[in-house]
């Protein structure tokens, strides 16, 4: 039993919940395994896993059994989680936390079931978020970033989807990973030119990896609690393990001493804005996607071979989802009506949100997005489409949380809305969209407008909250950076004179 008073282990924990089948339900834990890791040496001092029984055990469907094999009959002699909160909270509070997309996921059902027996959460002296630091230092040479394809990758078996079986594969798939990354930062020319490093991993160089650690922001902050970490008699870095020191500072890149150089120290397990840049892309349109991998060409491809239909026009017993064949990477889907690719077109849409200069790709140029009120009959048609593609996404065995393509806001559930995105394409050094924009002056005149420039200030001088458009747009499912739902990218729009 480690010592109450030594936190100096990485806490490595996994939470399984339920799936939520409806519009804030919310989710409960049903399941808290946790290893303990010496962080000089990297073995496991000290493990924990139990069952939760939930307050409500209608809570755990089809759904969710399916997504872990966690029953109601398995979880009804368990504790709940008030009667293991001082564990859970002995076990993490004060130490480094470790686990895969734990920042956006199970630190919030942490704090979330803390807050629901009014306990103040414990709280992490650091955080390593594998997720982000394995998308930002290891690429997509192992395909999308998900625990299942990575532990695929390395030939660690298959992922249960049990809390305690899956921290302990996160250990073994960091290990991994940095030992080809220490590999490749040894001789990278060598490895490069043997086709070590896959034609998708995202690689570094020495210049731009100093870059990326400059413009991430990996540098001190304060933790989550009050404590002043600074304050130790010893540095945060001293006995950890080199793994870790090669993860956070990226392949090739010497990271000077703080106390040699005399500036101020540094938390390398502080995540945060590696975090917030991952999650500003997921969020505002996961256009990533079609940079990495090929989308923008399928989804051309498809508005060649097929109509735009209305909503009225869908026939559900034809919708069908299927793989794309010809897609390289992690399979994707499609949706298809009469074995062609869905794509409609709803007239006089209201638009709520117009652009925002927010979020912005890796070039700096804006993510593009329009929110626009949704109709009954296309939310019925959206919302058919998106329980298809949720049940066969589950088949899949992904362990990304489902997003809803039709929003509907508590409080609001009689105002739904549906995001548009408007991709573009990189031609040289400059972008140009994708979407077709045109204006209609009467019933009879439409056309087309011509941007001098990729410059939001003009779509937004053209496309702002208010105004009506008619949208084109396919419904092109995604799975990417443990998010998962159903885009709906717009081809053509036209917007009525205001």
């Amino acid at each position: 039993m480690v010592s109450s008073v030594d936190r100096s282990e990485i806490a490595f924990f996994d939470l399984e919940t339920t799936v939520p089948t409806r519009p804030g339900q919310g989710f409960a834990i049903l399941e808290f395994g946790s290893i303990l890791v010496c962080p000089r040496k990297l073995v496991e001092l000290e493990s924990y896993e139990t069952l939760v029984r939930p307050h409500n055990l209608s809570l755990i469907s089809t759904l969710s059994v399916r997504a872990n094999g966690i029953t109601a009959d398995s979880v009804v002699s368990a504790p709940t989680f008030s009667e293991i909160a001082d564990r859970v909270y002995d076990i993490l509070h004060g130490r480094i936390w470790a686990g895969h997309n734990i920042i956006r996921f199970d630190c919030v059902r942490l704090r979330e079931a803390f807050a629901q027996i009014n306990r103040p959460p414990p709280e992490p002296k650091g955080t390593i978020d594998s997720l982000a630091l394995l998308t930002q230092r290891f690429g997509r040479r192992a395909g999308d970033m998900k625990m299942a394809s990575l532990a695929a990758y390395f030939g660690l078996g298959k992922q249960t989807h049990r809390s305690l079986d899956d921290v302990r594969m996160n250990l073994e798939v960091l290990k991994y990973c940095a030992t080809v990354l220490f590999l490749e930062s040894s001789l990278p020319d060598i490895f490069t030119e043997n086709s070590w490093v896959s034609p998708n991993a995202t690689t570094r160089n020495r210049s731009n990896a100093k870059a990326a650690l400059n413009g991430t922001g990996l540098t001190a902050s304060p933790p989550s609690s009050s404590r002043n970490i600074e304050n130790q008699s010893s540095p945060p870095n001293e006995g950890i393990h080199p793994i870790f020191s090669l993860a956070a500072s990226g392949a090739g890149e010497q990271v000077p001493n703080p106390v040699e150089s005399g500036n101020p120290q540094s938390d390398p397990f502080d995540l945060g804005p590696l975090v917030d840049k991952i999650e500003n892309e997921i969020f505002q349109s996961n256009e990533a996607m079609e940079e990495e991998s090929s989308t923008a060409t399928a989804s051309n491809a498809i508005s060649e071979s097929s109509e735009f239909i209305e909503p009225d026009e869908v026939s559900m017993p034809s919708v069908t989802v299927a793989g794309v064949p010809f897609f390289r990477g992690p399979q994707k889907m499609q949706i298809l009506h009469r074995d062609v690719p869905l794509q409609m077109r709803s007239n006089s849409l209201r638009v709520r949100f117009g652009f925002s200069t927010k979020y912005v790709d890796l070039a700096g140029r804006p993510r593009l997005s329009i929110v626009v009120d949704a109709p009954p009959n296309l939310c019925g048609i959206l919302d058919a489409c998106d329980d298809l593609a949720n049940k066969r996404f589950v088949e899949a065995d992904s362990d990304s949380e489902w997003r809803p393509v039709v929003s509907r806001k508590p409080g609001f559930y009689n105002f739904p809305t549906i995001r548009l995105q408007l991709p573009n394409v990189v031609e040289g050094d400059s972008a140009r969209l994708i979407t077709e924009i045109y204006q209609k002056e009467s019933s009879s005149s439409i056309r087309p407008v011509v941007f001098s420039r990729y410059d939001v200030a003009e779509l937004q001088a053209l496309i702002h909250p208010g105004s009506i458009v008619d949208a084109y747009f396919s419904l092109d499912p995604y799975d990417y950076q443990q998010n998962a739902g159903i885009r709906l990218v717009a081809k053509k729009l036209v917007v009525a004179s205001n």
